[in-house]
């Protein structure tokens, strides 16, 4: 059985807020997980876990960037763009099961999240260096 993903401080970028998203994530992509193995995958059930997992990611990405947006993080560019690319293929993912509920492999979800953990330690990783800088300039004017 493809192994589930379990929320770890080593993801953690220091806004509780994201952290929250990400663990909600790992949950939607478990009970994808789960939902394959299983013997009776509903489509109509699938179908409506793709989309919530899309739904969710979208709201996610964009809670994101308004907050590296407000801080004014330089690399935000291509930060959303690597964001809009997972939502393209999710959203193909959610069509192309609605056509044929075959096409959610199991390899297919465990792609799309790996993609995500990748993204959270690599891309989201090298926003946590520059939001505690700022924060601590912050607290300083506060003083």
């Amino acid at each position: 059985m493809t192994e589930k993903i379990e929320w770890d401080e080593k993801y953690s970028v220091d806004v509780p807020e994201i952290d929250k998203y990400q663990k909600e994530l790992f949950d939607k992509f478990n009970e994808l997980i789960d939902m394959r193995a299983s013997k009776k995958m509903d489509p109509k059930v699938a179908t409506n876990l793709v989309s919530d997992l899309n739904d969710y990611t979208k709201m996610f990405f964009n809670k994101e960037e308004s907050l590296l947006k407000r801080k004014k993080y330089p690399d935000l560019d291509v930060h959303a763009k690597a964001h809009r690319q997972f939502i393209k293929n999710s959203i193909g993912l959610r069509r192309e099961i609605a056509e044929d509920i075959n096409n959610l492999s199991m390899d297919v979800i465990v792609e799309l999240r790996d993609w995500l953990v990748d993204h959270i330690e690599t891309s989201d990783s090298l926003y946590v260096p520059f939001l505690r800088i700022n924060q601590y300039i912050e607290d300083c004017r506060k003083k």
